[in-house]
């Protein structure tokens, strides 16, 4: 309700204060809403400017409905956007400013200026990047509608008129520079400036200091690349360092390698050792119940042992004959005789054959006692 009063105040709604509270809470994004009371500012300050006399009042009051039509979305064609810059490495924090140039108005066509390279060696410095690999750098870019060359490094009234520029988008911070203390003061007198926020922690100063603190790294990285030093203006000393440099890391990693790998064998061991100690307990718990099921006090080799010598005793004890068994009496053995006596007497072959019957009979029977 401050920024509807505060425009009610300084005439810069195209319609009725019913319509445009209406137009205020439906058309306008917060963007626009963060960006309105600037624009409110720049206009006040160009009235209440000394110099300004009744060509400036009529500009000021054409200006702040301009304006006021562009961010309630009611003009009936596109707002034309001016941003420039030098835009080299082109990166995240262009992309975002020129992003937030494209979102200030509903239909906005953003038209991008890229100052050559003569410029921008004259007044800010060298680049990385020649003029035409930044010009398609910036046409690339989603936001942008229309990229201008060779841009002007401080616009002048024709420049504006000739390429019908509503707005100028850029950073709020002063840019001194070509003898001025901010180029784009009398852009925010007139009332056609719209600020940006930059982006923090990005920049091609910021990339550059990158690159030139790492100087030797990344003119290594090159050198493994295929570049040459003469391509990377390395003396030859320089050149045989890096080298040098590199075979002395390779060393170390291969070192930190096999210590990582060692790590792991001696982890592997350590696990693998754990393992085989449980299971040596295990199988010794288990040997020892059964050697002391098999050689304890009432083990099984005891009981084998009773059971042999119980076998043995009755191998070795004689047989008693059961006392219903009829005896048998041997008859008396006739007398033996060796063969090589020479007092045996004379007998029939009859008799001899039956005393050579008897007598192995009774060499066996000697032999079974």
């Amino acid at each position: 309700m401050v920024i509807f009063n505060f425009c009610a105040q300084q005439h810069l709604f195209p319609c009725g204060k019913a319509e445009s509270r209406l137009l205020l809470f439906t058309n306008l994004s917060w963007l626009q809403i963060c960006i309105l009371p600037v624009f409110c500012n720049a206009l006040m300050n160009f009235r209440r400017s000394p110099n300004a006399g009744m060509s400036s009042s009529c500009f000021s009051r054409k200006a702040s409905s301009q304006m006021s039509l562009c961010l309630f979305g009611t003009v009936d064609r596109p707002v034309r956007v001016y941003a420039d810059g030098i835009f080299d490495l082109f990166h995240s924090g262009h992309a975002r400013a020129l992003m937030q140039a494209k979102n200030l108005f509903p239909n906005t066509y953003l038209i991008v200026g890229v100052c050559s390279d003569e410029l921008t060696h004259n007044f800010k410095g060298f680049t990385v990047m020649n003029e035409n690999e930044r010009y398609d750098a910036v046409q690339h870019c989603r936001y942008v509608d229309e990229v201008v060359r060779n841009a002007p490094w401080t616009l002048t009234p024709e420049f504006l008129a000739e390429h019908r520029i509503d707005f100028v988008a850029h950073d709020d911070i002063p840019y001194s520079s070509a003898g001025s203390d901010d180029v784009y003061k009398h852009i925010k007198e007139a009332g056609m400036f719209a600020p940006t926020q930059r982006t923090e922690g990005i920049s091609t100063s910021d990339i550059i200091t990158r690159i030139v603190r790492d100087y030797d790294v990344y003119a290594r990285r090159n050198l493994q690349r295929g570049y040459t030093a003469k391509e990377l203006n390395v003396s030859f000393i320089n050149e045989k360092k890096y080298h040098l440099q590199e075979r002395v890391d390779k060393v170390k990693k291969r070192v930190k390698d096999v210590e990582e790998k060692s790590k792991e064998f001696v982890q592997k061991v350590e696990e693998k050792s754990i393992d085989l100690i449980q299971k040596w307990e295990e199988k010794s718990r288990e040997f020892i119940g059964n050697f002391l099921e098999m050689f304890g006090p009432e083990g099984a080799l005891k009981h084998m042992l009773k059971e042999g010598k119980g076998r043995m005793l009755q191998a070795i004890s004689p047989k008693q004959s059961p006392s219903s068994s009829p005896t048998h009496d041997r008859s008396p053995s006739p007398s033996f005789r060796w063969p090589f006596s020479t007092k045996t007497p004379p007998s029939s072959p009859a008799n001899r054959s039956r005393n050579e019957s008897a007598v192995t009979y009774d060499i066996s029977e000697d032999e079974e006692d």
